[in-house]
């Protein structure tokens, strides 16, 4: 059996292979993710406040989804993104496709103190091909639409072309 420390390892792998920081260090302000905190792009990681570790490649995907431009000055609390909601969904969608690449549960992310309490109807539509946030990975050129089959149109998700946004 896996424990959590490797699927907690194996998730910051990726996370700084495809190219975002991380720092392990004490947060002493409250956050929205207990022991998360973002800092100019770079994830910051109480370690010993952090409640769910699977929060850690959700808060990624966050910062993934945002411009360099934008992930250089990314700092704080999220709330009041412009498009917030949308953002979410695509960063549940990141998230979810970071899962089957890394090969971890999903459910390790979308656990069941998240997510408004919906995690379960969100694992099982995500495990029957019914998405939601992929339009918007799409839209940022971080997943694309494939046609194997003349007049149908598809998006490549979960494989994803690129995991950070340019």
């Amino acid at each position: 059996m896996i424990s959590d420390e490797t699927v907690f390892h194996q998730m910051i792998d990726f996370v700084q292979k495809i190219g975002i920081s991380i720092r392990f260090c004490g947060i002493s302000q409250d956050t929205f993710l207990p022991g998360l905190l973002i800092e100019n792009g770079t994830l910051l990681i109480d370690k010993a406040k952090l409640k769910y570790i699977g929060d850690t490649l959700h808060e990624a995907g966050h910062i993934a989804l945002m411009t360099p431009t934008e992930r250089q000055n990314l700092a704080g609390a999220l709330e009041g993104q412009i498009d917030a909601a949308a953002i979410e969904m695509a960063a549940i969608a990141w998230s979810y496709a970071a899962c089957l690449e890394i090969g971890i549960e999903p459910k390790v992310v979308i656990h069941p103190d998240g997510y408004k309490g919906d995690s379960e109807n969100i694992l099982y539509n995500f495990s029957q091909g019914h998405y939601f946030g992929v339009p918007i990975l799409e839209w940022f050129g971080m997943t694309e639409r494939v046609s194997n089959v003349p007049n149908i149109n598809t998006i490549s998700y979960p494989k994803m072309v690129s995991w950070l946004r340019m």
